[in-house]
């Protein structure tokens, strides 16, 4: 029941302007019986070979650990912490893309629902029109508001909801499909063609609004971690999928019989008094497609900051008892800006409609490859079976890609320009790191050697622990350097710690925590999170603490030094200077690691360096100062 809400919320939204956009705006199809006819075959099929082929018997066996989606996938085939070979690199861009892709999205899907829903009301009214976009926008306004308290309480209603939403969906079009059951015939695929044979370049117009009822399709592999496979196979064929094929020939059988084609035939399927309540309703279900979509976005910059390709952000947990309950404040507003701008810039469902498959559909061609790579690599399927699934995928996938990449003008270039905006931000911050990291690694001094020389040359000991957070666990970490070189004491007890995410979900317990012995009351210490992970560093002492040979651990008393690098960008080579610049923003803004990590803020020492692009990237005319921050 709880995976009805989260997993097919998107998809569950779509009759409310899918068939709509077939025959109606400027390439709209003439509603005639054979096109209806047509257009249905043609959604049937994208629901079973998109949805029941695709997606529901093929991706969802590619799971990273059990967890789904783009990035997901991405980490699945890049299990190497080594350096990308070119094709490493291709993977790496398609999945950032992918990622990005799912933020224009995000954007797009509470405008484009809401919006639909409350569309409604000028069934019921006609007067009630000019105060559908202000209903909208506080609808919106309050999805947005209300994510700071978390999705817990209110998700234990997304069930129940969504559960009502497809059983009205059915007995809305079980009716129509009664009183004109030959509409069953679109079942054959011979209607699709004769579609096209019939209306040329308008039937792949129609392609673009067809493909709006698979527009949730990611998701369902996306949210595969939250529920398994298993409960969303079932949902899928045992009630979503009949209640969606049950609704959308009683629509079609709707439009068959009216001389005219209806404005909204989605609210024209009930009788008048029966309007205003289906808008409440759909006003709810779409508010929780939302919701799904605004948590996965939440999740998804998660997993990028975890993977490195994002910069830290504040990350709030909302619920202690569910896992991946969190809230990202720069994440929420961003998307409540965005989606009330695409309101009041469009203006209605139809005109969002045409930005909205372009997205999805370049989401789904990435999926196929990066598969056919899973298929190959992971799998080690024989070459000629992945190429034969591969081209039937890409087929489908490439023809709604064409059809909706006609819409470009009418709005499709905003999500992809989104997700341009996306892929140039995480790959320039990877690319950044990357560079500084191995910057860092040049005439570095192992760790082991800079104690034991400290230690002979009989550098003054303090008493209390200090703690030193640095990415090389081999390595030693600048601010020990520092420390050393300005205030020349060593604390006697000194934890060396790094924190690792590993390329999968989760880290089990027993695989979480490494601890070594230095000698001289110093210890290194690993810890490794999964990419869904946050790392929680105060939590983990106790653990910490067992693993010590020299002695319990007062958690309170410890001192954490941190180093901190500030990027000053210049021209020259390495990366262009307009993203030196951009990287140097980023790692203004980023979120302190002290508190990313839930550090004690009076606990912490920072000590940083600050670098010309110049000397970060190996070009003449460094310069190099450090400083206590």
């Amino acid at each position: 029941m709880s995976a009805l809400g989260v997993v097919f919320g998107d998809i569950g939204t779509s009759p409310l302007y899918a068939l709509r956009e077939c025959f109606h705006g400027p390439h709209a199809l003439p509603a005639t019986h054979e096109n209806v006819l047509g257009v249905l075959s043609l959604v049937t099929w994208a629901l079973i070979l998109l949805i029941s082929v695709k997606y529901l018997v093929f991706i969802l066996r590619a799971d990273n650990h059990g967890e789904g989606g783009i990035l997901a996938m991405a980490a699945l085939l890049l299990p190497s912490r080594g350096q990308l070979s070119g094709k490493g690199w291709v993977v790496l861009l398609l999945g950032l893309f992918g990622a990005a892709l799912l933020y224009g999205d995000g954007m797009i899907t509470p405008a484009i629902s809401v919006l639909s829903a409350v569309e409604g009301l000028k069934v019921a009214a006609p007067g009630l029109a000019p105060f559908v976009l202000p209903i909208t926008i506080v609808i919106l306004v309050g999805l947005f508001l209300v994510q700071s308290r978390g999705t817990a309480a209110v998700g234990r209603l997304f069930g129940p909801v969504t559960f009502v939403w497809f059983a009205v969906l059915a007995l809305m079009g079980l009716p129509h499909l009664l009183r004109t059951p030959q509409v069953l015939a679109a079942i054959n695929p011979l209607h699709a063609l004769q579609l096209f044979q019939t209306n040329g370049m308008l039937a792949f117009f129609a392609m673009g609004a067809v493909f709006l009822v698979v527009t949730g399709g990611e998701a369902l592999y996306a949210d595969m971690g939250h529920f398994g496979p298993g409960p969303i196979r079932l949902g899928w064929f045992g009630f979503v999928l009949p209640a969606l094929f049950i609704h959308y020939m009683g629509q079609g059988a709707l439009i068959m019989s009216r001389p005219v084609m209806p404005e909204n035939p989605f609210f024209e399927m009930v009788p008048s008094w029966a309007v205003v309540p289906l808008v409440v309703l759909a006003a709810a279900a779409t508010v929780i497609a939302s919701q799904a979509l605004i948590s996965g976005a939440f999740s998804l910059t998660m997993q990028a900051i975890q993977l490195g390709y994002c910069p830290r952000m504040a990350i709030r947990h909302t619920s202690a008892q569910e896992r991946g309950q969190i809230y990202i404040p720069a994440v929420n507003w961003a998307l409540m800006v965005a989606c009330i701008s695409l309101v009041l810039s469009f203006g209605s469902s139809s005109r969002l409609a045409a930005a909205y498959g372009i997205a999805v559909s370049t989401l789904m061609v990435i999926t196929s490859l990066l598969f056919a790579l899973v298929l190959r690599r992971i799998w080690h399927w024989p070459i000629w079976v992945v190429a034969l699934v591969t081209t039937v995928f890409l087929v489908l996938d490439l023809t709604f890609f064409a059809a909706n990449a006609l819409k470009f003008l009418q709005g499709g270039w905003l999500p992809l320009l989104v997700a341009l905006a996306g892929l140039i931000l995480m790959a320039t911050w990877k690319q950044g790191r990357q560079i500084l990291a191995s910057h860092l690694l040049v005439g570095a001094v192992p760790l082991k050697q800079t104690l034991d020389d400290a230690v002979a040359q009989g550098i003054r000991r303090v008493p209390g622990t200090a703690a030193f957070l640095y990415s090389n666990p081999r390595g030693t970490p600048p601010a020990l350097r520092r420390n050393l070189d300005f205030n020349q004491v060593l604390h006697e007890r000194s934890l060396f710690i790094t924190i690792q995410t590993a390329e999968t979900p989760r880290v089990s317990d027993g695989d979480r925590l490494v601890v070594e012995d230095l000698g001289h009351g110093c210890h290194r210490v690993i810890i490794g999170y999964g990419f869904m992970e946050q790392p929680d560093l105060p939590a983990i002492l106790p653990s910490i603490a067992e693993r010590l040979a020299s002695g319990p651990l007062d958690a309170s008393r410890i001192s954490y030094f941190l180093g901190r690098e500030l990027i000053r960008a210049t021209e020259g080579a390495g990366m262009a200077l307009w993203r030196e610049k951009l990287f140097s923003l980023m790692m203004h803004n980023a979120r302190p690691a002290a508190s990313y990590f839930g550090l004690p803020p009076e606990r912490v020492v920072e000590i940083g360096a600050t670098w010309t692009s110049s000397r970060l990237l190996g070009r003449p005319g460094s310069k190099w100062s450090a400083a206590a921050l």
